[in-house]
């Protein structure tokens, strides 16, 4: 029997370029990671990007990442990501003010 792994909570800051702005991103993602318990910021980059960090477990981030990406105008054509520090007592997940 194969034994499951332990969900580690981590945060990644990321950041999407593409058809990312003006299309409802930062709605779509600000309600799949509160209804999945993950939490941190997004916000609009002035370069037309969109920056975000998310902490949760692997399974909350990637099922916040595929409820943006099936934005009917959402066309996200780079993605970069980091893993960083995770932040302890941090609660909810928020639009943070634009950059």
């Amino acid at each position: 029997m194969e034994q499951q792994k332990p969900d580690f909570v981590l945060r990644r800051a990321l950041r999407f370029t593409g058809n990312v702005q003006g299309v409802g991103f930062r709605f779509r993602a600000v309600h799949a990671a509160n209804a999945v318990g993950a939490t941190g910021w997004v916000r609009n980059d002035r370069d037309g990007a969109v920056s975000m960090e998310i902490q949760g477990t692997e399974a909350q981030i990637d099922r916040v990442l595929l409820a943006v990406e099936r934005g009917t105008y959402v066309q996200i054509e780079n993605l970069w990501a980091k893993t960083i520090p995770a932040i302890d007592g941090e609660y909810g997940f928020y639009v943070k003010d634009d950059a």
